[in-house]
């Protein structure tokens, strides 16, 4: 009877195990797709600025987003989106630099995205930096901004 239950017990384990491997294989796969996604979302971010175009920017977020911008309202869905590149290009930003330094996540449905950024003029000048956070949600359109938040390495103008 023992030896029935030891072979059970272990037959039990060595499965679990390969499950576990698996899974953690699963994952980190998911977690390179996600990966390489974002990389290729941010790659076209900017160039939304440099062709003046909305739709470029929108579509890198989900329709549910919210963007989280420093010393101002939540900005809210693909509306807001919109609104905001509008802000931006208005205010001259032309082009644009992502640094991601870090993504954390197992890249089933949210993973996230720590990095630096860069806002450069029609001059190419670099007119703001600092860093950034962002939920990133797998959508049926692909990995999407879900909540973007980000600041100044500077001072607020007075």
């Amino acid at each position: 009877m023992k030896t029935k239950k030891f072979l059970i017990t272990s037959i039990l384990a060595v499965i679990s195990i390969l499950y576990l491997n698996e899974s953690h294989a699963q994952s980190k796969s998911e977690l390179a797709e996600a990966k390489k996604a974002i990389a290729a979302s941010n790659g076209i971010y900017f160039s939304s600025f440099v062709k003046n175009d909305a739709r470029i920017f929108a579509d890198r977020y989900a329709d549910d987003c919210i963007i989280l911008p420093p010393n101002a309202q939540p900005v809210y869905g693909r509306k807001g989106a919109l609104a905001f590149f509008k802000l931006g290009y208005d205010a001259g930003l032309r082009n644009g630099k992502f640094i991601t330094t870090a993504i954390y996540g197992d890249g089933k449905e949210y993973v996230t995205e720590l990095g630096q950024w860069q806002s450069i003029d029609d001059k190419g000048t670099v007119t703001d930096d600092g860093k950034f956070l962002v939920l990133w949600k797998k959508t049926s359109a692909g990995w999407k901004m879900f909540r973007d938040s980000f600041s100044s390495n500077h001072p607020a103008a007075k």
